[in-house]
């Protein structure tokens, strides 16, 4: 498996469990309707750890375009390879969302309330502040990358150095995010990467969902810009430490 392929599967995977609870817990007539935010957000941590375990022997296990782009800024990664990983992040996380709304379209048929239908692709401020809605994500990502960062050197061997999420083990990782979503991600629904964000909610404006209404484009540049933002400044405040 080439590192293309592997960052396509694992994100694919991740948003297929990720936004997969989501469509479990908020749309009509499911087994998991009204699990709540621990059910989300733990489903969230267990879809890294499949992602992460998965996708760490071929590529890093990156899934994110904001650890990517952290690890390049932070000189652990090639700014060669970075446009190929977050091709591949897009389009496996637009794959895995598609799979999403294959899996629940009947719930998604008799669901009527529009925002529960994006809100399973994209995440939704619970108070719409662009603003504070922009810090929260450059906050949590920056807490995801700088932990990341300190974790190990973000590095792992294989047949060559392969730089990434691997060598931290799939267990810590799905802890971090576990942990960020608890304690941070009630204000924007921490999307925390930006292919989360991006790939599910080109799905939701492409795909014949029924009654869908609008996939909130407007919103759409806070998840994207803030966790870039925040996997940058992660990077250069480790580079200053040390």
């Amino acid at each position: 498996m080439t590192p293309f392929i592997a960052e396509l599967i694992g994100t694919a995977l991740l948003i297929t469990l990720g936004c997969g609870v989501v469509a479990n817990v908020i749309l009509e007539k499911t087994k998991g309707q009204g699990g709540g935010w621990i059910v989300i957000t733990t489903a969230w941590a267990f879809a890294v750890f499949v992602g992460v375990v998965v996708a760490a022997p071929y590529s890093g296990a990156h899934i994110n375009p904001a650890v990517t782009i952290g690890l390049a800024v932070a000189g652990s990664f090639e700014w060669s390879e970075v446009p190929s990983y977050l091709l591949a992040q897009l389009l496996g996380a637009m794959l895995g969302a598609f799979f999403v709304w294959i899996t629940y379209k009947d719930h998604f048929d008799i669901t009527k309330d529009k925002s529960l239908k994006l809100g399973v692709f994209a995440t939704i401020p619970a108070i719409r502040n662009f603003g504070s809605n922009l810090f929260s994500e450059v906050f949590g990502t920056f807490v995801l990358v700088f932990t990341i960062l300190f974790f190990t050197d973000a590095s792992m061997a294989t047949t060559e150095e392969i730089i990434g999420l691997g060598s931290l083990g799939a267990l810590p990782v799905a802890l971090l995010v576990w942990v960020i979503g608890l304690a941070l991600g009630g204000t924007t629904g921490y999307a925390i990467n930006p292919a989360r964000d991006l790939g599910p909610r080109l799905i939701h404006a492409i795909m014949p969902i029924k009654d869908k209404g609008s996939s909130d484009w407007a919103y759409s540049w806070v998840p994207i810009l803030g966790p870039i933002l925040g996997g940058i400044l992660a990077a250069l405040l480790s580079l200053i430490l040390n």
